[in-house]
């Protein structure tokens, strides 16, 4: 059988996203019109999309651990859990979300357009979680002022660090996304010297060049995300916008992160919070607050056009072998997925 078709999880980056995640309620009937947007989803991207072929509408649909149980069943993928929240320095924090749209183009007005038809068509038996509008600020930067995605794979590279494969074979074609709100306190952050911003952040803030290791804190950002197994460096593909509400005071970076496997994210968000060695955390953890982490997972578009209104799981596609297969079985391990790490958790990062 031909291999099942990813969604757009290495879409082009963009300037605008909507995130959104929602709980799905318990009254009967909720489950089918669910199932009826899943098999709907390309053809309602493809008419909005239609209206701008430049503006490159997309979207990806993902489901949390227990939405998946509830409208899909067995067979599960191999990794999916709930996300595990991490308490070290700082805390990680685990929230609700039974599924993620992230919608990109490069016009707010066609990601709005999308959010609202699918709102529309999923009606009352949703309640939002969390929404958020990002926008890309100046030359990509966030609003802490450093370029954001600088060390994201591209094309191939991209596809291997996020497409499932050999691996997993009943979900050959899926993806894994963390996603995490971070609040930042921009009028500390911005009393801090720039020279020291630099070692936190790991890049200089002008040039966005990385500073070399022997002058760079082990403590830097990009020095604690950068995951290496076996000689090898174990990428993910952020798509990470800015976000903000000036007269709530309110500035933000929405972190999104896909892989094949979670552990890498987990690992690199276990480095981050907790530190590596511990106590060696993330300083930028000073100045910004996670205040939202979930982990969902991005079948094929395959899987959900085959999904259907009845309560029929839909048949997984018998992929071919995936010739770029990433060995993933030397992933840091974690505790059992018991709800907690266990432990007291971003562009090859935010840079």
């Amino acid at each position: 059988m031909p291999s099942a078709i990813p969604q757009s999880v290495v879409a082009q980056l963009t300037r605008a996203a909507i995130f959104l995640v929602v709980t799905i309620k318990s009254e009967p009937g909720c489950d089918a019109v669910v199932r009826a947007l899943c098999g709907d989803l390309a053809a309602l991207v493809r008419a909005i999309g239609f209206r701008d072929l430049e503006g490159r509408l997309s979207c990806v649909m993902g489901f949390g651990s227990d939405a998946w149980d509830r409208f899909f069943g067995q067979p599960r993928p191999k990794d999916l859990h709930p996300f595990r929240e991490i308490r070290g320095r700082h805390h990680a924090v685990a929230t609700p979300g039974d599924i993620l749209f992230h919608i990109r183009s490069s016009r707010m007005d066609l990601c709005f357009e999308l959010v609202t038809q699918i709102m529309a068509r999923l009606g009352g038996v949703v309640a939002t979680t969390d929404e958020v509008h990002g926008f890309n600020y100046f030359d990509d930067r966030d609003l802490i002022g450093f370029v954001d995605g600088t060390e994201n794979p591209v094309e191939q590279a991209a596809v291997e660090a996020t497409i499932i494969g050999e691996e997993d074979t009943a979900f050959a074609g899926g993806s894994y996304v963390i996603v995490q709100k971070y609040l930042h306190d921009l009028k500390r952050w911005n009393e801090v010297p720039t020279e020291e911003q630099e070692g936190i952040v790991g890049r200089t803030k002008l040039s966005d060049i990385e500073l070399d290791d022997a002058v760079k804190p082990s403590s830097a950002h990009n020095a604690l995300t950068t995951i290496v197994e076996n000689g090898k460096q174990l990428e993910i593909v952020r798509d990470n916008m800015p976000f903000g509400d000036a007269g709530k005071g309110e500035f933000g970076t929405y972190f999104i992160g896909y892989a094949r496997s979670p552990h890498r994210i987990e690992q690199m968000l276990v480095n981050m919070f907790v530190g590596r060695p511990p106590g060696n955390y993330d300083r930028l953890l000073d100045f910004s607050r996670a205040v939202t982490g979930t982990l969902f997972f991005v079948p094929s578009a395959t899987f959900l056009e085959n999904v259907t209104t009845g309560e029929t799981a839909p048949s997984v596609a018998d992929p071919s072998p995936d010739k770029h297969k990433i060995d993933d079985a030397s992933q840091p391990q974690l505790p059992p997925p018991d709800g907690s790490l266990g432990i007291g958790s971003l562009k090859g990062d935010w840079t």
